[in-house]
């Protein structure tokens, strides 16, 4: 294929062939799209941070120059809106505050995509200026199969062009290789292949890898190929050979969570069955921060606690629990709503992200805390009087936040919110409910005997003689 500099900026079908209505491409060379493999030993380990500004990743799941982190989705969940967000706000925060003159690049593959999605990919791009650091691939799903093996190729040999040749660090997002997949599995029931697993050929995971393994680092050269793939895993099965085999090949995953992006939470990313096996060698003090590590291993820690106290809860009920229970169950639901709810058009800084953490790690007692270092906890952590003493206009501390909406009290109540914030009146409106249940019970068994009494009175003045007259009567007098 041609590659050259001047690509950047440019969108091309899944055969390479330019459809924006540019000039012809002119190549400073010619590429084989296959691409050799790189030497272990000349291999860079991965080390510095990409900012993505998404909390769930970034605080996380942290993404690393050089690493292949695949997202798992599932069909009809918003995996192309946080590809869309991940290519709008990528960059390089290290190299930005040093002053260092580093150049950030975008290659988006698309295969098997409708028009519709096509359309919004090139619009999301225009609108916001990234397309100008961009080379778009797009295969629709009208296109040949064949067309669709050969797309990723095409971007990952212009990737490692512009990493390797022009120092650009690069990073490339590929969606979605389940339907890269069903092309192999097409092609190879067209050549009568002998079937692997589900029909898909035996040599899937080594095609895979050729494609993987092309991310890195080299000794010797600035730039850098980091991927992003993303699949669809059909019928949310993560044991399916695709996801399967991806996640052998690749160095973490980020999930997409169904239950989550019902509730409305954006981006639906689910943490805990989350991974970046590189996320250690990319953070702490020089990358982003001192306290990243110990933050990121507490709230994994509180929020999987509070998770399982949630089936708990579904059992027992939440007044059966401890008061110690009740804090990390406010902690779970707050980590979802002020952490992982960002929206897709927000971009935190690490910094920013790193602080939301520690406003909902305040919510615990120090004591709980046993994953950060006592220097940092008297550095960074909120005393309860700090955050109860609010008022008007900086009522917005997530845990005080989350506290006012589950009671609907106003922003500025703050007499209420000192009321009911305390662990010894949390209880109070349960306990009223069930003495009024019990009073309207003690009600009903004095009124009803009367209630019979009267009704057989009225049988036998109205039918004195009748049978069931008589019958009520001697009823009424038993009783």
């Amino acid at each position: 294929m041609p590659v050259t500099e001047n690509l950047l900026g440019r969108v091309l079908d899944g055969s390479g062939q330019p459809i924006d209505g540019g000039p012809d491409i002119v190549p400073d060379e010619r590429r084989d799209i296959v691409g050799a493999a790189i030497n272990p030993v000349s291999r860079e380990y991965p080390e510095e941070f990409i900012q993505t500004g998404v909390s769930a990743i970034d605080g996380m799941n942290t993404l690393v120059r050089g690493q292949k982190l695949p997202i798992f989705s599932g069909s009809g969940l918003p995996h192309n809106d946080l590809a869309l967000q991940i290519a709008r706000q990528a960059s390089v925060p290290e190299e930005e505050e040093s002053g260092e003159d580093s150049e950030f690049a975008v290659i988006f593959g698309a295969m098997g995509i409708t028009q519709e999605e096509s359309n919004e990919f090139l619009q999301d791009f225009e609108r916001t200026g990234a397309l100008e650091r961009s080379v778009v691939f797009t295969n629709l799903a009208d296109d040949p199969a064949v067309e669709r093996t050969v797309t990723p190729r095409l971007a990952l040999t212009t990737a490692e062009y512009l990493a390797f040749d022009k120092d650009y660090h690069v990073l490339v997002i590929l969606t979605d290789m389940t339907n890269y997949c069903e092309a192999l599995r097409e092609i190879g029931a067209a050549r009568e292949e002998v079937p692997g697993r589900r029909g898909y050929p035996g040599y899937m995971y080594t095609d895979l890898a050729t494609l993987y393994e092309r991310a890195g680092r080299l000794q010797g050269r600035d730039g850098s190929v980091t991927q992003i793939p993303i699949l669809t895993m059909p019928g949310d099965d993560d044991t399916h050979p695709i996801p399967d085999l991806t996640g052998y090949i690749t160095e973490g995953q980020i999930y997409i969570d169904r239950d989550l992006e019902s509730q409305g939470v954006v981006p639906p990313v689910n943490v805990l069955p989350s991974l970046s096996r590189l996320m250690d060698d990319g953070i702490g003090e020089g990358l982003t921060r001192r306290d990243h590590s110990d933050v990121s291993d507490q709230m994994y820690a509180a929020y999987a606690e509070g998770e399982d106290l949630r089936d708990l809860v579904n059992i027992v009920g939440r007044e059966a629990l401890s008061e110690r229970d009740n804090r990390f169950l406010d902690f779970a639901d707050a980590f979802e709503a002020e952490f992982v709810d960002q929206s897709f058009r927000t971009n935190r800084e690490i910094d920013d992200t790193l602080e939301v953490g520690w406003d909902l790690l305040s919510m615990l007692p120090e004591e709980e805390l046993n994953r950060i270092d006592e220097d940092l906890i008297d550095e960074f952590y909120r005393e309860e009087a700090e955050r109860l003493d609010i008022g008007a206009a900086d009522w917005a501390t997530p845990s005080i936040a989350w506290q006012l909406t589950e009671r609907n009290l106003p922003p500025c109540d703050t007499e209420s919110v000192r009321v009911f914030g305390r662990p010894e009146l949390r209880r109070l409106p349960v306990l009223i409910g069930v003495i009024v249940i019990r009073l309207s019970e003690a009600c009903l068994l004095l009124v009803w005997p009367l209630s019979s009494c009267r009704q057989s009175r009225f049988a036998l003045l109205k039918w004195p003689d009748s049978e069931p007259g008589r019958e009520k009567a001697a009823a009424s007098e038993k009783s």
